[in-house]
């Protein structure tokens, strides 16, 4: 290992270009002859549009054109395809409406675009959008979760029967019930995931633009993978996928909502090629509040079957998810696929059942945030643990370690599929207990108490699949100097990948990071690209450029021999040298290079090394760890303060332990956020009450205390080469619970058993007033 390979804490190579202002995002990029687009939206959550008048607008200055839905039909411009649509229970399938990209005779959001206007400057789009003036017969909406499916409820779409698009379900439901009906005791809990705003710290942006003569688009966008984008948009283009190029430069955070295709993307190459020139839409934050795809709103009931001695014999859990008033593209796989297969969490629960209803409302649509799925079910299990514990008298520590699948038992398949590989998980909770001084708590519950407060302690031990989804491919290139230029088909969202790269590069070729160059976003550079979800980039990236390392350095071998005059199976390679076994002879790989660009060599090891190579998804990785966290409510007014967080993660070998470190804490802050602050409030008539930063509360330093976090590397994943598990999503899977389990222990004492995220201080103050009433009462 050198000091900039594998397990070093090299400080990303890619920050000296952010912050000496070098580096290139969406707006960043100018297009000779670009026109800019402004879009009209809906006031209202769900109205009839009876009339479009666009004179006005079309006569104001500097239009260029002005668009509706009527335009997008003549020009063959097909709808937004919904991409995983899942199988429903007993045969059922999911229920998919079109999603235009300007809406089609009704509108059912507040924000669904109506109307697009492009112009020569962007004061003078947005100063004609002000004069479209579309007729609206208001309709009443549906934006409740738990009521949305209810009889007599507003019906979105005529094809999809009590807003209903898709009831799964997953697992052994008479086994679950015969389980139930034996148990000692049975746990139920009701709660909410709460809808999140995603507010990348970069809104969506994009600027398309066409070349008549080749008939070809080129979309330049932040997202989470160029390739992504090329199958749905040919679909809705109706062109081959090669007359489509895509460019991702820098993008200043995903967190899954920089997935998919939007109608803005649709949009801007629609009109890219009516009007021949550049066409750019950049998101306003207010406007990404309206139209940037949304989190989590899920409603559950849970329920836990044990025996006397705590040892769970079975889950059941029923799942309404919000899809919002559209399927996103990947919309209902991640309440299902996504959320399913984790219920159980790290326990042994030798069987499980759960139906999960997808309905529409109309709110803006709903697709995958931080996690995608894995949040979600960690929440309920951790929860519904802590519960249970405290249903039956134990600690929480010691219900889950009756009920944690044990090192021994593993490779250990769960109730709903899920085989992990690796891992003691008893051991990981443990560590993360004496960390957070456990055994001392009740002593600082005492001084707390003194001083007025209500002090708590709780924890999670969360469990996540990842990493290996889709195909990846990467490319490798030995320069005439010796270096190396990689493409690969990921995309850093911010996450570091260049410097991941560059270290398993360097540990590999023995080089300095200096010679390693990396490109990402451009889908004409590879064949295919995955992109980067699901914590996928450093096991699919890695392994892709592993391979095309190796082909690079057999290449390079068979150089190295003619240039030693020796066989190429006696040719050994270490740290960028290649020797012939046991002598002193040796040429470096920049010799290789060198080499090749004269005449010395035979005709067919003349070119340098440049090779790719192609990964297809195996098994996945399941990271693990245990987050606590201790906190203080003050009673008078319900607010709530960290005093103590603490995490322990195991994430297999670890490539770069200090960028690790801060993907868990960004991800443990978004959980934080979620749990006790953020708050997306839309009104009887969806009518989005907190749509800007004045209203929707995000995570800020002060709320916060330090992170501490071990990571521990002695339990290397089983199911890959490298050894490594994904991080990129942990920290927001394990925080939610963390939180709300250390607020409920808080106010236990009032016999509070459950509160719903976000904890906002009015919340806890309303339910502590409550308690304290019924108490008063009894």
């Amino acid at each position: 290992m050198g000091r900039f390979g594998v397990g070093q804490g090299l400080r990303r190579v890619e920050d000296v270009r952010f912050l000496t202002g070098q580096g290139r995002y969406s707006d960043d990029i100018k297009l000779e002859g670009q026109s800019y687009a402004v879009l009209v939206r809906s006031p209202f959550a769900h109205a009839e549009i009876t009339g479009i008048d666009l004179d006005d607008a079309k006569a104001a200055p500097g239009v260029l054109g002005v668009y509706t839905a009527e335009d997008l039909s003549a020009d063959g411009v097909g709808d937004i395809p919904c991409l995983v649509p899942m199988p429903g229970k007993n045969g059922g399938r999911t229920v998919m409406p079109p999603h235009p990209a300007l809406a089609r005779g009704r509108v059912r959001h507040v924000g669904d675009p109506v109307v697009l206007v492009v112009a020569e400057s962007v004061a003078e789009a947005r100063d004609a959008a002000e004069l479209v003036m579309v007729d609206y017969d208001e309709l009443p909406a549906v934006t409740e979760t738990r009521t949305a499916a209810a009889p007599g409820q507003p019906q979105i779409w005529d094809e999809a029967p009590a807003n209903t698009s898709l009831v799964w379900e997953m697992g052994d439901e008479a086994g679950t019930r015969a389980a139930f009906d034996k148990a000692d005791h049975v746990t139920r809990l009701e709660f909410v995931n709460n809808r999140v705003v995603v507010n990348a710290m970069e809104p969506r942006a994009t600027i398309g633009d066409y070349d008549a003569a080749s008939e070809t688009f080129t979309l330049h966008t932040g997202n989470q993978g160029s390739h992504r984008m090329l199958g749905p948009l040919s679909t809705i283009f109706q062109v081959p996928q090669e007359k489509l190029h895509v460019i991702s430069p820098d993008v200043g955070g995903g967190f899954g909502m920089k997935i998919f295709v939007y109608p803005e993307t649709v949009l801007v190459l629609f009109a890219a090629r009516r009007l021949g020139r550049p066409v750019r839409w950049i998101s306003e934050r207010s406007e990404g509040f309206l139209s940037d795809t949304q989190g989590r709103d899920h409603v559950s009931l849970a329920e836990l079957a044990l025996d006397s001695s705590g040892k769970a014999l079975g889950l059941r859990v029923t799942t309404t998810a919000n899809m919002g008033a559209y399927l996103s593209n990947f919309a209902p796989f991640i309440p299902t696929g996504c959320y399913g297969p984790m219920l159980s969490g790290l326990y042994t629960i030798p069987v499980g059942y759960t139906e999960v209803t997808c309905v529409f409302t109309n709110t803006v649509p709903v697709d995958a945030y931080r996690g995608a799925g894995r949040p979600e079910a960690a929440y309920m299990i951790e929860r519904l643990m802590d519960a249970a514990a405290r249903d039956m008298g134990l600690g929480p520590d010691d219900l889950r370690r009756r009920n944690f699948i044990a090192p021994e038992a593993l490779p250990f398949t769960t109730a709903f599929g899920e085989t992990y590989d690796s891992g003691d998980f008893a051991e990981i909770m443990a560590r993360g207990m004496a960390a957070a001084d456990w055994a001392g708590f009740a002593a600082r519950r005492a001084e707390a108490a003194a001083r007025g407060r209500l002090r708590g302690l709780g924890m999670a031990s969360y469990g996540e699949v990842c990493g290996s989804n889709g195909e990846e491919t990467a490319r490798l290139k030995l320069r005439e100097d010796g270096g190396v230029t990689l493409w690969i088909g990921t995309q850093s969202n911010g996450q570091g990948h260049f410097t991941a790269y560059t270290q398993l590069l360097a540990d590999k070729l023995g080089l300095e990071p200096e010679q390693v160059e990396i490109h990402q976003g451009d889908s004409w550079d590879l064949p295919q690209g995955g992109g980067t979800g699901g914590s996928r980039s450093l096991l699919m990236g890695g392994m892709a450029l592993d391979g095309a390392a190796d082909k690079v350095i057999e290449r390079s071998r068979k150089i190295a021999g003619h240039l030693l005059e020796a066989a190429e199976a006696d040719i050994e390679f270490a740290e960028g040298i290649f020797t012939v076994a046991g002598t002193d002879r040796r040429v470096s790989l920049t010799d290789v290079a060198k080499a090749t660009q004269g005449d010395s060599l035979p005709e067919d090891l003349r070119e340098t090394p440049d090779e790719q190579h192609h990964i297809v998804a195996g098994k996945q990785t399941y990271p693990n760890g245990c987050h606590l966290c201790e906190l203080e409510v003050d009673p008078e007014t319900g607010t709530v303060r960290l005093q103590r967080y603490v995490v322990v993660d195991d994430f297999g070998t670890l490539v770069n332990p200090l960028m690790a470190a801060g993907q868990v804490h960004g991800g443990t802050v978004q959980g934080i956020g979620q749990a006790l602050l953020e708050r997306t409030v839309y009104d009887e008539n969806g009518q989005l009450l907190s749509g800007s930063f004045m209203d929707y509360c995000m995570p800020r330093a002060d709320d916060l205390p330090s992170i501490e976090l071990t990571m521990v590397e002695d339990m290397p994943c089983q199911t890959n080469p490298m050894g490594v598990k994904g991080a990129g999503e942990a920290g927001a899977i394990g925080a939610c619970p963390a939180v709300i389990n250390a607020l409920v222990d808080a106010l236990s004492p009032l016999g509070i058993r459950h509160i719903d995220m976000p904890a906002t201080p009015e919340k806890v103050w309303r339910a502590i007033q409550d308690a304290q009433q019924r108490q008063a009462a009894e």
